[in-house]
């Protein structure tokens, strides 16, 4: 689900939020609506009849399926021609069957706007390459298939899951890194262009944790909308767990 303000005035902004039916995703949405400029499919129908949210509009994204990332993009250029705002909240346990599908995503959005030898990689900012997160990735999926993910030293708390994210965060570097050094002959201070932020909104109650988690979703998501509506005076490139800022 996306959300989303008309872009008729010039002051108001485009959000996007992949996965926002539910849990985490869905109250993005709600308070990102609520914070934004703005008036303050099921889900879309209950922002605006229990919430008053109006600004909210659905579009079919599945990150697994490049037609549906392609159909977004173009509906973002033309009816909004901007995107000031990503959170790539969408994600599923399981194992990972295609890791391209964030990658492609990204690009197609960004224009708008513990295994020892991959914590080695994901966590060497300096480095990081498309290569480099890929090749982690199939290190994880080769483990995997050989059922070697305990003694390889591996998340075992939702390990796809978990490894999915760590990429992820691995791969927004890689996009800031691409766009600074692509404007960077235009721009002296690509931080009033761009910023970004990786977030861990701790242990919520949500279907993917069965609810066993401490936080509501209300509060994970706070976590993470707090920082979308960060000014551009404001930090950027820090990755926050719990509220807190932590190493990557």
């Amino acid at each position: 689900m996306t959300e989303m303000h008309s872009d008729t005035e010039p002051n108001i902004r485009c959000a996007v939020v992949t996965g926002g039916n539910e849990g985490i995703g869905f109250e993005n949405c709600r308070q990102l609506a609520v914070n934004t400029t703005g008036y303050p499919l099921e889900a879309v129908e209950n922002l605006r009849n229990s919430f008053g949210l109006s600004n909210v509009v659905f579009h079919q994204l599945d990150v697994m399926n490049p037609i549906t990332i392609s159909s977004l993009a173009e509906f973002i250029r033309r009816h909004f021609g901007k995107l000031d705002i990503l959170v790539n909240n969408a994600g599923i346990s399981g194992v990972i069957t295609d890791a391209a599908g964030i990658v492609i995503m990204m690009q197609a959005l960004v224009k708008f706007i513990s295994n020892e030898k991959a914590l080695e990689i994901l966590s060497d900012g300096d480095n990081l390459t498309e290569e480099r997160v890929d090749e982690s990735v199939n290190m994880f999926l080769k483990d995997f298939k050989e059922d070697s993910l305990e003694t390889k030293g591996w998340p075992s708390c939702v390990p796809a899951y978990s490894i999915s994210k760590v990429c992820l965060n691995a791969y927004t570097r890689i996009c800031i890194f691409n766009l600074k050094s692509m404007f960077e002959c235009l721009y002296k201070n690509l931080r009033k262009i761009i910023s970004y932020f990786c977030v861990c909104p701790g242990w919520v109650k949500t279907d993917i944790t069965y609810n066993s988690g401490v936080f509501t979703t209300a509060e994970g998501a706070k976590r993470v909308v707090n920082l979308a509506l960060v000014p551009d005076d404001g930090p950027s490139g820090l990755y926050f767990t719990n509220g807190e800022v932590t190493p990557f």
